[in-house]
Order: C-alpha cells, then structure tokens, then sequence
C-alpha cells in the first residue's frame, strides 16, 4: 500500500491530538490519489486551486477530519473507511475547506491570544486542539470532561464556544456553496451528520453550550433546506469514482483491521473490492503465497490497475523476495508514472538485489519520484545508497569522487527531513569537499549548512 507506511509527523500550529497520539500519518499513493480526486474541483471552486494543499491520512479508525493552517488538511482513516459514497468524503472535504477560505483557524488564534486569563487561554487552547477545527466534533468522555471543566471557569467560555459554533455553521453554508459550483450534491453532508447523530445519542449529558460544534441534529436541520433546495440535489457520484471509493475502502479494511475481522466484513461479498480485502487480509495472516491467487485474480481481472501490481510487489518485496517485486512494481510505474511512492519502492526492491544492473534505473526512478516528494526522507535514503555503490564501481577517481559526493548529499537530505540537523549538515559538509563550488548540488549543501532551528515562542 506504498506500503502503507505509517511515519511520525511534525505540525507547526493547531494539531489536534488524535494526530500525536495515533499511529502516525499513512501514506497510500492509490488513496492519495483518489482524495486529490475529489478535493482537486473543490479547491478550485474555492479559489484555492494554486495553493498546494495537503491532504494527510491518520492512522485513526474514528470519524474525523481538520484543518491546522491554511495548506494542510488532516482526514482520519476512518472517515474513510465509515463513509458509503465518494460524496460523503467530498462533503467533508467541502466542508474544512470552508475553514480554510473562512480564516477560522488564524481567528482562533487571536482570540486565544486575546484572553486576558492566560490559564483560561491555555484552557481554550487545548478544548481547541481536542476538537481541531474539525467536521465531526463528536466529544469522547474525555473532551467532555474536559469542555466541563472549563465551561466553568467564566462566562467566556461560553462565549468562545459559541462563537465557535457560529464557525461550524459558516463552513458548513460554506461547503453547499462549493458542491453547488461543483454540480455535485450535498447530501452526502447530510448522510454524514445522520451517523454522527447516532454516536451522539450514546453520550450522556452533553450541554450543547460547552462544545466547540453544534450538535448534529441542529446542523442537519440548518443545513437540510439549503441542501434540498440545490438543483444538484439528486446527482450521484460516477459509477467509476464509486467502484474507486470501494476499493479504497476494502484496503484500509484490509490494511488497518485485523485480518479475521477485515476476512468477515467481506466474507459473502463477491466483488472485486471483496477480493482485495481478502488478498490484503491474508497476506497479512498467512503470508505471501496464500494471498498470491487472490493478487493474481484482481490483476487478471483489471490488468490495467497500477495499484493491483503495486500491492503484489509490496507483499513480494516485504517477504524477502526483491528480484520477484520488481516485474509487478514496473508494471505498476508503467501504468501509474507519476506515482512517486511506488517509484521509490521499485527502487528499494532493486536495491536490495545488490544487482549493479540497476543502479541507473535506480537513479532515474528516484530523481523522478523526488521532484514529486522532494521531503521523502526514504527516497533520499535510497538514492544515497545507489550513489555510494556507483562510486564503489566507478574506475575513475573523478567519477569516484562525484558519486560519493552526491551520496554524501542526498544522506544529507535524508538526515534533514528526518530533523537530524547534526547528522545533516555533517553530510553536507562532506558533500561539499567533493562537488565543485557553485553548482546546484554544492549550493543546496550550504542551505543545509546555513539552517538554524527556529527558536521557539515564549
């Protein structure tokens, strides 16, 4: 699943905690793909087309999804994994995007920074982080509890809560006022708020003056006319997107659940989806070769799919058998070029051949995938061990010394996004004693020299 790799994440600003506490963020270069899909139309119809904002999968089975700045946008994987339709999620994404061009996490802010209590401050701060800006704004007993504690430390808490609220409400008009300019309907909102109502009605208790979001019902009833009064009320998502969106979704069930549970979902369901969740589910029970008719059967099936072979050259590679992986993730970057994820675990499945054959096919891959994922810590990785084995082989002592230098350089790239800033500017101090002065390699070392932490705010 690019190996559904789960990697530690730093957020500057307003993270909800359900970030630091998960797993980390998934990376999934065929669910990437398809939420650029339905985010791709909502941005543009948003103004925000140009802006380059990211869209992170948690690790997280719960309903949730928030912003934290204006170029980032959280999605747990389980609103994913809980939403029927492509148009549940594009609602949600409609929705924090409202957020976004609404400026509510920068109001946020100054109001925090406006309270003359600073343990009041603190207090809102962190019933903030609790919920993000987030679409559900469903509380465990621990944000209830915690909502409660402050609401009773002054009348403005109340204030702040209420004001809030109003935000909620204004993304949500907000969101209606995308999918319209999108032709798409917003009923998937609605649908949307119908589940998280009932997870409500299991909370006991809950004063609807100390959350940061209006209860479900309410906002169903706000949003229902605007909803039903849109001429694209009764427009359903493209067969082709749906059939996409279940196969999303059966490999989170596959990835993310645990096998007999994924294996039960889906055991009287004879789709292709169905398939790939039990390919994924027992790979990951019974190894490799048990899941292999199922991997050869979804191929055979749509032998056009990237993300098919993809997934069979992971489970090849992950087993220790890297020679086998490099056929099926070829065909993968074939069918997927731009695909920087499954560029660069072709590259690792080469590399680990020690097959000298490769290293320029490695090389060009991770060049490619880089542009396209120019943090990526493991791209950088493997590009600094395909140019140290080029230097090993090199008879000139010139080439020797240029690929060593770009080994050292790309180590340096990899230590920096890992925030090993020592080790980093270490390797691009070696990188530099080779390369010659002036170049773009020799410049982008002496930016990693020349990087300071910034200091942090008191």
């Amino acid at each position: 699943m690019s190996r559904l790799a789960l990697t530690a994440t730093l957020v500057a600003g307003l993270v909800a905690p359900s970030v630091a506490n998960a797993g980390g963020i998934i990376r999934d270069a065929e669910t990437e793909a398809l939420i650029r899909e339905y985010a791709g139309p909502i941005f543009r119809a948003a103004g925000l087309g140009s802006q380059n904002i990211k869209i992170h999968l948690v690790n997280d089975k719960n309903f949730n999804a928030f912003v934290v700045d204006g170029h980032n946008m959280f999605m747990h994987a389980g609103t994913l994994m809980i939403s029927d339709t492509p148009n549940q999620v594009i609602g949600v994404i409609a929705h924090e995007t409202g957020h976004i061009t609404g400026g509510h996490l920068a109001r946020l802010r100054s109001q925090v920074s406006q309270m003359k209590s600073t343990a009041m401050a603190l207090q809102i701060l962190g019933l903030a982080a609790a919920i993000g800006g987030s679409l559900a704004g469903v509380p465990s007993a621990g944000q209830l509890g915690m909502g409660a504690m402050a609401g009773g430390t002054d009348a403005a808490m109340r204030s702040f809560l209420a004001y809030r609220q109003t935000e909620e409400s204004s993304a949500d008009q907000a969101a209606m006022t995308f999918l319209n300019a999108t032709r798409q309907s917003g009923r998937g909102m609605i649908e949307t708020f119908d589940v998280l109502a009932d997870k409500m009605r299991g909370i006991q208790g809950i004063n609807p003056y100390l959350m940061t979001h209006p209860l479900p019902q309410t906002r169903i009833s706000q949003l229902r006319t605007l909803v039903e009064q849109s001429p694209y009320y009764d427009v359903k998502d493209p067969p082709e997107l749906q059939y996409r969106h279940d196969l999303m979704r059966a490999k989170l069930s596959g990835f993310l659940e645990k096998p007999e549970a994924s294996l039960n979902r889906y055991k009287d369901d004879d789709t292709l989806a169905a398939t790939y969740a039990r390919a994924i589910a027992t790979y990951r029970k019974s190894g490799v070769d048990a899941a292999m008719p199922y991997l050869n059967e979804l191929i055979e099936a749509q032998p056009r799919w990237p993300y098919f072979y993809e997934t069979k050259g992971q489970f090849l590679f992950e087993s220790g058998r890297g020679r086998e992986a490099i056929e099926p993730l070829r065909k993968a970057v074939e069918l997927a070029p731009h695909e920087a994820l499954i560029q660069i675990m072709l590259a690792q499945a080469m590399l680990s051949t020690e097959d000298k054959r490769y290293l320029d096919e490695v090389i060009r891959n991770l060049k490619k995938a880089l542009v396209q994922e120019p943090q990526s810590a493991m791209g950088y990785r493997q590009l600094a061990m395909a140019y140290g084995r080029k230097g090993d082989q090199a008879q000139a002592s010139g080439a020797r010394q240029n690929f060593l230098a770009r080994a050292s350089l790309a180590s340096a790239e990899a230590y920096f996004y890992e925030g090993r800033l020592r080790e980093a500017q270490m390797m691009a101090k070696r990188a530099q004693d080779g390369l010659p002065g002036g170049t773009p390699q020799w410049l982008r070392a002496q930016d990693i020299l020349d990087f300071k932490m910034p200091e942090r705010k008191k």
